[in-house]
């Protein structure tokens, strides 16, 4: 959204109260809505738009269209909106393919979109002849055919799924100059459909002496990871279904785990063995992988939960703004401990600080959209945003985040960023040219 193709402000979007530093305005805005604010966002009046000359007959408007397709496709003209690879070239090593987060917006992220990691290829599993089996500590071991889950009490429910390892980049200590998408493109948002564990747990009988459980994957890296019990008989899932249609086959296709607001690594993929085990397995993966050293030389044992965490979307590197005006800061919160309560977005570096106004419905454990409306001067900017949870916890500065976490010195000194689990502040500086680029504030 912008100003009005000669510049000029509007009587209404003048009188938009101020309430922080560098033009941003109040979330009231958005939230009375109303004819007037639309025309103050937009430049353009109600009467201006009913008396507006005739629609052009563009050539789309004299002709029959093509045929519809079996499955739809986005337009030819969204051609740009794509993952991006990690190793474009088609090697069947450990492969990152990132969510463009900067041309999205909503909280559900197209399953074509959304992230994915793989660590030896993605498997092509028959589902007929898939099965999972549950087994170990238990009274009766069960096996599962992909027909058997279905015909379980299925409920679906929005979750987040987000790599340990995603804003790596942001440990660095130089910014790194790249778009939102390279730097947190591994988290997506997704109605997952599926039976609850604890159901599958209820009929196999679990030990009350088992305290853990190993999911293991059916690819060829036997992924693997130990999970306590308790997130079983909670909120666990086995999935069977994302956005409505069966799961991608780079999310683990024709089943995974679903631990909602844990780490990525845990959600084991082309899930086939779950057994129940009296104390942790420690993997290879939970011991070496996503265990990483602190500053004090101890390595974090068990991390679970994805902390709360937000990102300003648009704009962002790669979306320079088009001149003085008012536009929409938005970006996406979440928190592995709940719901978003609060964003707070500032466009000062952090000196004032504006309320930003959530996306209803506020959902658990999932992506929440935040928007702010701001006018811009066409002077340098600073923007961030900040959220909290309703459990109370928020999102940390980067000096906080630094002492505690650590940093690396450059991506080639860190041999690729080893550091997990970055959930601090991220800012976007904006030029007198409306170019963005990371900076730390």
């Amino acid at each position: 959204m912008s100003m009005p193709s000669d510049g000029r402000s509007t009587p209404m979007l003048d009188s938009l109260p101020a309430v922080a530093g560098n033009g941003l305005l109040d979330r009231r805005a958005f939230l009375r809505g109303g004819a007037a604010v639309a025309a103050a966002m937009t430049g353009y009046s109600v009467a201006r738009t009913a008396s507006a000359e005739p629609l052009a007959e563009d050539p789309w408007s004299r002709s029959a269209g093509g045929i519809s397709a079996a499955t739809e496709r986005p337009s030819r003209f969204e051609g740009k909106v794509v993952r991006t690879l990690s190793n474009p070239n088609g090697e069947s090593r450990t492969l990152h393919a990132r969510t463009p987060h900067h041309l999205l917006n909503g909280t559900i992220t197209p399953n074509s979109l959304h992230f994915t990691i793989v660590h030896n290829g993605t498997p092509d599993i028959d589902p007929d002849r898939h099965r999972l089996v549950i087994h170990g500590m238990v009274k009766q071991p069960l096996v599962f055919t992909l027909d058997a889950l279905s015909r379980y009490p299925m409920e679906s429910r929005l979750a987040f799924i987000e790599c340990g390892g995603n804003s790596a980049p942001m440990f660095s200590r130089e910014p790194v100059q790249a778009s939102v998408q390279a730097l947190h493109g591994l988290v997506s948002c997704a109605e997952w459909t599926g039976v609850r564990l604890s159901t599958l747990f209820d009929e196999a009988g679990v030990d009350p002496k088992a305290k853990w459980f190993i999911a293991e994957g059916a690819d060829t890296a036997a992924v693997s990871r130990s999970v306590p019990v308790a997130k079983a008989m909670d909120d666990a899932m086995v999935v069977l279904y994302q956005n409505g249609e069966r799961l991608m086959p780079g999310n683990g296709y024709p089943m995974r785990l679903l631990l909602p607001g844990y780490e990525g690594n845990m959600q084991i993929k082309f899930l086939r063995r779950i057994k129940l085990i009296d104390q942790p397995a420690m993997t290879y993966y939970e011991s070496r992988n996503y265990s990483p050293l602190l500053p004090g030389g101890k390595a974090y044992q068990f991390y679970f939960v994805q902390e709360v965490k937000s990102f300003i979307t648009h704009p962002s590197p790669g979306l320079a703004l088009k001149g003085p005006g008012f536009y929409e800061i938005s970006g996406i919160a979440y928190s592995g401990n709940g719901r978003i309560a609060r964003v707070m977005v500032s466009a000062d570096g952090g000196r004032t600080w504006a309320q930003a106004v959530l996306q209803e419905p506020v959902q658990s454990k999932a992506f929440t959209r935040f928007r702010a409306p701001w006018r811009w001067d066409g002077g340098p900017a600073v923007l961030q945003s900040r959220a909290w949870d309703e459990a109370g916890n928020a999102q940390p500065l980067r000096a906080q985040f630094v002492a505690a976490r650590g940093e690396t010195k450059s991506l080639s000194s860190a041999g690729g960023f080893p550091n997990q689990h970055y959930n601090s502040i991220t800012s976007w500086a904006i030029d007198g040219r409306g170019e963005v680029r990371n900076v730390y504030a």
